[in-house]
């Protein structure tokens, strides 16, 4: 027995190396598996951003477009056929248009208000004796497709319309259908258009 004694702490160390070499390979392997995972994930979500950076680019795209197909085409103020028009009566043209182009689009309207000459534009501020200024509010049931429509009836309309802000949000019950608050500024002579001889 003695003449083996000598090889016990010979035998423990390798031992030990042997089990802290297969710890070692367990953790590094661990290691090394998370890395790849992570590793993954980063080129996904890079995929991801990638792909809505695109999305993003081609909206704004868009967006330049029907900013330069609006400054290009130069649109008339409503005027009246009669002077006798009251204020109210003088934005019958415009009213029933506007209707007209949300049930072209299948769109329902869930509430309509009207704001007569608002303190804040520009047209009741400096020429309120020439123009007629209507704010119009709407709540709207719709898709995506359809209020689109709806909007580029709006820049291809006439007359002067102005888009004052549109807020979108998706139904809760289902995302496909959208609420949305839209608000317009309509402008009208306060008198009738003098024809050019």
């Amino acid at each position: 027995m003695d003449k083996y004694s000598r090889y016990y702490g010979i035998f423990t160390f390798v031992v030990i190396v042997l089990l802290a070499s297969m710890y070692g390979y367990s953790t590094l392997k661990q290691s090394l598996n998370q890395l790849i995972s992570v590793n993954s994930q980063v080129v996904k979500k890079e995929q991801e951003y990638n792909k809505k950076l695109e999305q993003k680019r081609i909206v704004e795209r868009k967006l330049n477009q029907m900013k330069m197909a609006m400054t290009s085409v130069q649109k008339k103020v409503y005027a009246p056929l009669d002077s006798d028009l009251g204020n109210d009566t003088l934005f019958f043209t415009l009213y029933n248009d506007l209707i007209e182009m949300l049930h072209a689009n299948s769109i329902k309207i869930k509430s309509i208000e009207y704001l007569y000459n608002p303190e804040s534009d520009a047209f009741v501020k400096f020429s309120k004796d020439q123009y007629f200024v209507s704010e119009v509010n709407m709540e709207l049931v719709s898709n995506y497709t359809n209020l689109g429509k709806f909007i580029q009836d709006i820049i291809q309309y006439p007359y002067y319309v102005r888009i004052l802000g549109i807020d979108i949000k998706p139904y809760p019950k289902d995302k496909k259908i959208l609420i949305s608050n839209v608000s317009l500024i309509l402008y009208a002579h306060t008198t009738p258009e003098v024809p050019l001889e």
